[in-house]
């Protein structure tokens, strides 16, 4: 079945949405700002697999239509509009935290990590940040939490897409490696066909051991004297 192309007016309004979501970026970049970056993560509230984030400096002058928070995307709408911000805004770069790292520090710092090891990608560093209501420090370079910043600002929006698409890729390598859990099809989100797995089979090594979803709290002491 083919796409039904947009209408006159229908274009006329996503431009206006996307100029909307552009109005932080701009008044940032006519205040000096030349450079502006936006990141988002992906993956902080599964039960498997790494956090993911992802950073983009976002060009003047350029606009992808459809983008928007990835989580209001279908899978194959993400992988068509990563390509097409790769394509518009070429300095982009992806970190992660692994399950290990979530475990040893607590999935808001190891969240923190991946997001600054992104921005540390960079080169040409930015000018300054918007992040996903995440603070973030030590980095040389101003960083400004914007809460809803995936719904609001184009920049994160931008980086909610990258963030989310490359996760998925991940899991779905993961899948292939532990193919009872069903990676590929939840991602590592704590779906009930997940949960029945991990009662059946017990966590594997991707799994977030002090997650309470995965072992139960007592069980997760004991094993964290193994890992």
């Amino acid at each position: 079945m083919t796409e039904r192309r947009p209408t006159l007016a229908q274009l006329m309004a996503e431009g206006y949405r996307l100029q909307l979501m552009r109005g932080l970026e701009e008044r940032l970049e006519n205040g000096g700002f030349g450079r502006v970056a936006g990141v988002d993560e992906a993956g902080r509230g599964a039960l498997a697999g790494p956090v993911i984030a992802a950073a983009v400096v976002v060009e003047r002058g350029a606009l992808v239509p459809g983008v928007d928070d990835s989580k209001n995307l279908d899978a194959g709408r993400r992988e068509r509009l990563a390509r097409a911000i790769s394509a518009a805004h070429p300095q982009t770069a992806v970190a992660a935290a692994p399950p290990a790292e979530v475990d040893r520090l607590n999935v808001l710092e190891a969240t923190r990590r991946a997001m600054r090891r992104a921005l540390a990608a960079l080169a040409p560093p930015p000018d300054v940040a918007l992040v996903d209501a995440v603070s973030l420090a030590g980095l040389p370079f101003p960083v400004l939490p914007v809460i809803r910043g995936d719904r609001i600002s184009y920049a994160i929006a931008c980086a909610s897409i990258l963030a989310k698409v490359e996760r998925d890729r991940i899991m779905r390598r993961l899948d292939a490696r532990h193919p009872q859990y069903g990676f590929a099809r939840h991602k590592g989100y704590g779906a009930a066909a997940h949960r029945r797995a991990l009662e059946r089979y017990g966590p594997s090594p991707v799994h977030r051991l002090t997650f309470r979803s995965v072992l139960p709290r007592p069980a997760a002491q004991a094993a964290g004297g193994r890992r």
